[in-house]
């Protein structure tokens, strides 16, 4: 492949501003994970208990809220 000169750099750059750019178009592996992947966490979501789903829900606030600590097991909650 060979290297864009600046005009074509520049075209990208409008296009890409202007949201005409072409969006990429995934592999058959991609368009594979993508689905398995959306339809797995709603079934791993079916699966769960309430307390699985809370507990899942204090760590990911906790990471979300805490950056600079690993989300404890006790969840976003101090004190």
């Amino acid at each position: 492949m060979h290297k864009k000169d600046f005009t074509q750099v520049a075209f990208d750059v409008v296009q890409q501003a202007t949201g005409e750019a072409p969006k990429p178009s995934l592999t058959l592996k991609q368009e594979a994970g993508r689905k398995g992947g959306l339809k797995g966490g709603a079934s791993r979501m079916a699966q769960m208990t309430d307390e699985e789903k809370r507990e899942m829900a204090l760590k990911a606030a906790g990471a979300r809220w805490n950056k600079n600590a690993p989300a404890s097991k006790t969840g976003a909650r101090k004190g």
